[in-house]
């Protein structure tokens, strides 16, 4: 979690100075680790090509490991990508379905919304 927290504060520059690649080098630690925030934050970093060359593959398999531990964030951002299509994945709209309820029934507002807007 430590991990996670430094990567925030670089990722943010809260109390250091704001530097991508070192985000990225504390949630990749975290993440191998598998927490599941720090690999959702990591998933985001590659499809930003925030401290690394932007990936979308990178991003969704990243988002994937997290969602499949619950995050709900990583199951809105895999919803995401699987309603557009693109970003490394066929459009799928009943998959996407299934990764926004699941962020839905957290309580992801996002993942309302659009459970709401598009079904």
């Amino acid at each position: 979690w430590a991990q996670h927290k430094l990567g925030v504060m670089y990722d943010h520059g809260k109390g250091v100075p704001q530097d991508d690649v070192e985000a990225v080098k504390w949630f990749r630690k975290a993440s191998e680790q598998g927490l599941a925030m720090a690999q959702c934050n990591l998933g985001m970093s590659y499809r930003k090509g925030e401290g690394v060359p932007q990936s979308y593959n990178h991003a969704v398999k990243w988002y994937r490991k997290a969602a499949e531990q619950g995050n709900d964030k990583a199951q809105y951002n895999l919803g995401n990508r699987y309603y557009n299509g693109g970003y490394g994945l066929t459009r799928d709209s009943s998959e996407a379905k299934k990764w926004y309820q699941m962020a839905a029934d957290q309580g992801h507002a996002g993942a309302k919304r659009k459970l709401r807007e598009r079904y």
